[in-house]
């Protein structure tokens, strides 16, 4: 649906899923003790929930804390000259249950440096909402010879 005013689309949840499902860095954004923070992760969609990794540290800590988190991915198409974005909001999840993180484990979710994370987190997201628009202040770039060969 777009907005007559505005001529931002909103997305409906399949969309806001599939553009979760084709991508892989989300920012995780939390809260404790009244301060906020936000994490840029990579993550996999598993079972309409995100599974991502981590070592123990601060993020780890934060979510055992206040389990209610944000999540923020989005990007431009230069083809088309458009601009998304998905935000949800859901309850984050320390996996204990060892058949769980065997099954995990098998998930396309790799660390992107070498330190050990062998905790896995999963975010049940209860409200989910994304937008696309034209990126007015952005001019599509011209094709060069080398783009075209």
């Amino acid at each position: 649906m777009v907005d007559p005013r505005s001529g931002i689309e909103i997305l409906d949840a399949a969309e806001c899923w599939r553009l979760l499902a084709d991508h892989d860095v989300c920012r995780l954004a939390v809260s404790v003790g009244g301060q906020p923070d936000i994490f840029p992760l990579n993550y996999v969609v598993d079972e309409e929930r995100l599974v991502f990794r981590t070592a123990p540290g601060s993020k780890l800590a934060s979510v055992a804390i206040n389990a209610n988190v944000a999540v923020e991915i989005d990007g431009y198409d230069p083809e088309n000259n458009t601009a998304w974005s998905v935000v949800a909001y859901g309850t984050a999840g320390i996996v204990s249950s060892e058949a769980e993180e065997y099954r995990l484990e098998r998930l396309p979710l790799f660390p992107w440096n070498t330190s050990p994370k062998y905790n896995f987190v999963e975010v049940s997201l209860d409200d989910i909402a994304g937008r696309r628009f034209v990126a007015e202040g952005r001019v599509a770039m011209p094709s060069t010879a080398s783009d075209e060969e």
